[in-house]
């Protein structure tokens, strides 16, 4: 007798911590989101169940599954029922820019500036956009100079294929400099990205431009001519298609995409905010920044 007075009672807690939203309430919370978030009809949401929960009074805890996610989303919702609230939950347990830079792969990739430097400047760069040029003539040698052996400056492969023809097939050359000499890989990305708008006409014409880039800059540094030819000609895009899967893994979605230490920042963006980060990530790593470059001085008018 006492058994059974127990489970049910256990039977009627549980009923009432976890308790059905009536159908209106689903269909108005389903309305909401699908708006907020810009759902299509195809997409499911399946609104479940509502649990009370202490840690935040006067609201309720209920749990959507969102098409095909694997993991639910938790909401709160208000005693009233007119506020739902998205909850984001963050471990604060390790650093996550740390974890970014452990999921990059910088083995092989030739470097500028200080091998050991504290602060690492990734850059997933296409050889044909534009944005990436104008970004490559801010970091050198402006950034590089600015900064010497503070900081040290490497690049990732991702060419966007679908609107630039050429970008993979140069991803490919600098890869092969890459592995033979690494000033001759600087020396290619730095005329590739200055003469990318000279580099057009058929498909064809534009790989046997790219190659010519790339054999200029390895008899620049002393390549092993042979070793060289052989890889151009072999366009194996294994690596490059690494980097690619790799940068997607990131959030990579447009070049150029850059991580300071793990820390994302989209897009070609102007030197003073470039050096605020900079800076910021110095100081984090307990390094002083540079002092400020003093202007240029202004030119006598006649």
């Amino acid at each position: 007798m006492l058994r059974g007075s127990i489970a049910f009672a256990l039977m009627l807690c549980l009923a009432c911590s976890a308790q059905s939203p009536s159908p209106d309430l689903a269909k108005r919370i389903e309305s909401h989101v699908r708006a907020k978030y810009s759902l299509p009809a195809q997409v499911p949401v399946v609104v479940g169940d509502r649990h009370s929960t202490p840690d935040f009074p006067g609201y309720d805890m209920i749990t959507l599954q969102v098409g095909d996610k694997k993991d639910p989303v938790d909401f709160l919702i208000s005693k009233d029922e007119k506020t739902l609230v998205r909850i984001t939950k963050l471990e604060l347990a390790g650093d996550p820019f740390a974890d970014t830079m452990a999921k990059i792969d910088l083995k092989g990739r030739p470097v500028r500036g200080n091998k050991d430097a504290k602060v690492t400047v990734v850059n997933f760069d296409d050889y044909q956009c534009p944005f990436c040029a104008r970004m490559h003539q801010t970091l050198f040698p402006e950034m590089q100079k600015l900064y010497g052996d503070k900081v040290r400056f490497i690049y990732k492969d991702f060419p966007l294929v679908e609107i630039h023809p050429w970008a993979k097939h140069a991803a490919v050359d600098s890869g092969c400099l890459a592995n033979l000499n690494g000033e001759a890989f600087w020396e290619f990305a730095d005329q590739i990205h200055a003469q990318q708008r000279s580099i057009s006409g058929p498909v064809e014409g534009q790989y046997a431009a790219v190659d010519k880039v790339a054999t200029e800059a390895g008899q620049k540094h002393g390549v092993d001519a042979a070793k060289l030819q052989a890889c151009l000609k072999a366009q194996d895009a294994t690596l490059v298609d690494a980097s690619m899967k790799e940068g997607t893994a990131l959030g990579v979605e447009a070049t150029p995409s850059l991580f300071i230490n793990g820390q994302k920042v989209d897009g070609a963006i102007p030197a003073p905010e470039f050096r605020a980060i900079l800076d910021h990530a110095l100081r984090d790593a307990g390094v002083e920044p540079p002092a400020a470059a003093a202007p240029t001085p202004a030119r006598p008018s006649n």
